[in-house]
């Protein structure tokens, strides 16, 4: 028993040799891309009015719920118009004596001319007459002048918008007293178009005589005369939701920034954008191009360099330095350092070190249609 003991000690198993690490890789995806710009912006109401008093006088009424969106003719405020219309009849009255006095100036100097004939009147009547009725014309003339100003302060009474958007609070409540336009008119509500809406923002130099040579080459539209597309993106949004065009590029640059001021269009049909937002800008950076693309996640850092892992043909594990582009639906475009056949690693870079072997695994494909 003791013989067979030593016997079954001797017969250590022997330990196997360490498979090298699995790693997922993947070969670059090749297709066409187009670089954007990216600028931060403020949207801007296309027109904004600010509703003030045309004539003095206590308002009677306010016709609108505040922050509701208004058209353009809707009636927003009523001013008492009674001392107006009492005007007005004064004025009707006082037009009505100058015609008065026109037609019997004209029957005078009728008369005159008769009688000169004659010899009946001197000509010195005559020019008299003649005087009398250009005086009375003109009288006529100011009547009516004062008709008509008259019934533009009634219908300045009735305080009307002059856009469609949406109103603002209402700074007066009815039994207040508003200054007209003579004294400093008050201040009354204001109004914002909403639909279409602009977007500002400031292109550096840079970027600027980027654009300026690719316009040169032939290779980009010049958005001063070509609407260009944008594509905005709002605050917590990490996807384009709302599509525009180019509209303005300012005459000089901002010395003190040296920056140019820009402008694009953008459709707010559901009226969610609002005059003071901020917004992220995308604008075409560049013309068509093909290029290599990886996941952003296979992209490593090495102090100043940025490196992607590539499994060589006998399985060893290289470092390639590499310059990088923008992101292109989820995919970094990687613009030099690596090429179309290389087997990138993207999965298992903890794994991997520069030199040693790996167990490389092919990535699966993504289904038909499905965003990478």
């Amino acid at each position: 028993m003791f013989a067979l003991a030593l016997t079954g000690c001797g017969d250590k198993p022997q330990p196997q040799a360490a498979q090298p690490p699995a790693v997922t890789i993947a070969q670059p995806v090749k297709r066409t891309v187009t670089d954007w710009d990216e600028f931060t912006g403020r949207f801007e109401a296309i027109e904004e009015v600010q509703i003030r008093a045309r004539v003095g006088g206590f308002v009677t009424s306010v016709e609108f719920k505040d922050g509701a969106i208004v058209r353009a003719g809707d009636l927003l405020y009523v001013i008492d118009p009674r001392p107006f219309e009492a005007v007005a009849l004064q004025a009707d009255g006082q037009l009505a004596d100058a015609r008065a006095k026109v037609e019997l100036a004209k029957r005078e100097l009728d008369r005159g001319l008769n009688l000169v004939q004659t010899s009946a009147v001197s000509e010195q009547v005559v020019d008299q007459r003649r005087q009398a009725l250009q005086a009375a014309h003109a009288a006529e003339m100011q009547a009516e002048g004062a008709l008509k100003a008259a019934k533009l302060n009634i219908e300045f009474t009735h305080v009307i918008a002059p856009i469609a958007g949406r109103v603002s609070r209402h700074l007066v409540t009815p039994g207040n007293l508003v200054q007209g336009a003579e004294g400093g008119a008050t201040l009354l509500t204001s109004i914002v178009s909403l639909d279409p809406i602009y977007i500002y923002f400031d292109v550096d130099e840079a970027t600027y005589l980027k654009n300026n040579r690719l316009w040169f080459e032939g290779r980009r539209p010049s958005s001063r005369d070509t609407a260009n597309p944008v594509e905005v993106l709002l605050s917590g949004e990490t996807k384009p939701s709302h599509e525009g065009k180019m509209d303005f590029l300012d005459n000089r640059l901002d010395v003190s920034t040296a920056t140019l001021r820009s402008r694009a269009i953008i459709p707010n049909k559901d009226l969610s954008i609002l005059p003071g937002q901020f917004g992220r800008v995308r604008l075409i950076g560049s013309a068509p191009y093909e290029a290599l693309l990886i996941p952003d996640t296979a992209v490593a850092t090495d102090q100043s360099r940025k490196i992607v892992f590539v499994v060589k043909d006998d399985n060893t594990v290289e470092a390639k330095s590499v310059t990088l582009g923008p992101l292109d639906e989820g995919l970094r475009v990687i613009r030099e350092g690596i090429k179309a056949e290389d087997r990138v690693i993207v999965d298992g870079l903890q794994r991997a070190r520069v030199g040693a072997k790996v167990t490389p695994q092919v990535a699966h494909a993504a289904p038909a249609g499905a965003k990478p």
